[in-house]
């Protein structure tokens, strides 16, 4: 079975994460998410991220980063990289959140240019803290750039969880749709951000990103040295 697909549509390449459980991030559903978004950014069309259906991403692999070892800050370093892969792709990139997002699942969302979730009994947010876990400095700064200042400390700090509604009130999402609308939505507007002038819109990105882009490097050099 493969854990990530990718297919390219006219407007915008799509990848799918499906490991037929709750699409927790493994070795090989980086190495599968690697390989669709080298093909993703080499056509150069807009990005549509999305999970199976009730299920975004559930974080990283337990079973990897339950062992606090050589292992899990390999893994944790592989989650870096595509958060930062994401954030600073020069295309744009939509998250179509398609159920549950935690952990890293809400730092994937927190690095895409647009976050469209659904509507439903989901859960979103940044659980670190209350499974016994310091939020790495990458995520930190994810946070800093993408969540709504008055929603920070309760996101960050005190690991609340919240429903899509909610989460779109956080600045977790950008907004929210009923589930059977959720792909043909992103579609849409995965259409509209492909009219955009990509040069200009990747000039103009990294315009506004060039305080976070200095302060990820940094933040990448805080958490592996």
């Amino acid at each position: 079975m493969a854990l990530v697909t990718y297919q390219e549509q006219d407007a915008f390449s799509l990848i799918t994460l499906d490991d037929g459980k709750a699409n927790a991030l493994s070795f090989a559903m980086a190495d599968g998410l690697d390989s669709a978004l080298d093909q993703g950014f080499e056509s150069g069309k807009v990005i549509v991220l999305a999970g199976r259906p009730g299920k975004f991403c559930a974080g990283f692999d337990l079973n990897v980063m339950g062992k606090m070892d050589a292992d899990s800050q390999r893994l944790l370093r592989r989650g870096a990289d595509i958060a930062g892969r994401l954030a600073h792709s020069q295309t744009p990139v939509i998250a179509a959140v398609t159920g549950h997002a935690l952990a890293m699942g809400a730092l994937i969302c927190l690095s895409a240019d647009y976050r469209l979730g659904c509507r439903g009994a989901f859960k979103l947010g940044l659980n670190e803290v209350a499974i016994g876990m310091t939020l790495p400095w990458f995520g930190i700064e994810l946070a800093q750039e993408r969540v709504i200042a008055a929603h920070a400390h309760q996101v960050v700090t005190l690991a609340r969880i919240y429903d899509p509604e909610g989460a779109a009130e956080a600045g977790i999402l950008d907004a929210c749709c009923a589930p059977e609308n959720l792909m043909a939505e992103a579609a849409s507007t995965a259409r509209r951000f492909a009219a955009l002038d990509m040069p200009s819109f990747a000039a103009t990105k990294a315009r506004l990103r060039e305080g976070f882009a200095s302060r990820w490097d940094t933040a990448m050099a805080r958490d592996f040295g």
